[in-house]
């Protein structure tokens, strides 16, 4: 399969977010703003690619009673270097974050991948698979975080769009992720639809 095809699925036509609707918790609990939607997506995205490759160059050594739980250790051994790297080197991103960066282990998004494309495919398409899905994610979390942190606070990034009077408080709460994730949902599905037609 075309390489260029593998990434074009992971950001449009599967897109884990948009799409497959996966990874909610990350999604609606880390995109209070821009800077923490891009952050999760990237982090995300690395373990995903790490962990597809490494899946997909041990598939054949593993046995299948073990095949989930071998997995899962994998994608822990990525994302506790990946913690150990952020408390280290990004200790505000890191406090930022809290809890969701160790969450990642259990995010159904990277075992999918790794049960439904990496156990099946070669290491290159592996890692263009999860390059294309972590894409698609970090960018619907960037996308939902700055529609957030806009309405909510009238920032995008931290710099200043609207004045500060501006702000809905309900957009930067829990609430206002489930709003505006249904309305992006809503506009992706109409947009497809108008294509398809």
């Amino acid at each position: 399969m075309n390489k260029l095809r593998i990434i074009y699925n992971g950001l449009v036509t599967e897109n884990p977010t948009f799409v497959l609707l996966l990874g909610m918790c990350p999604t609606l609990g880390t995109t209070g703003s821009a800077i923490t939607g891009l952050s999760m997506g990237l982090a995300t995205s690395g373990v995903l690619v790490c962990s597809n490759a490494a899946i997909s160059a041990i598939k054949n050594m593993v046995p299948d009673k073990v095949r989930i739980p071998a997995y899962i250790v994998v994608i822990a051994t990525f994302v506790t270097l990946l913690q150990m790297f952020m408390q280290a080197y990004l200790p505000s991103l890191n406090e930022s974050l809290g809890i969701f960066i160790p969450l990642i282990v259990v995010n159904c998004i990277l075992l999918g991948r790794t049960e439904a494309y990496a156990s099946r495919h070669s290491v290159i398409d592996s890692v263009f698979d999860g390059i294309g899905i972590g894409c698609g994610f970090t960018v619907a979390l960037t996308l939902l975080g700055s529609i957030r942190e806009l309405l909510g606070t009238g920032t995008v990034f931290g710099a200043r769009i609207f004045p500060e009077t501006y702000g809905s408080l309900v957009f930067v709460l829990a609430p206002g992720a489930f709003i505006a994730l249904g309305f992006l949902i809503a506009i992706i599905n109409h947009v497809r639809n108008r294509n398809k037609s």
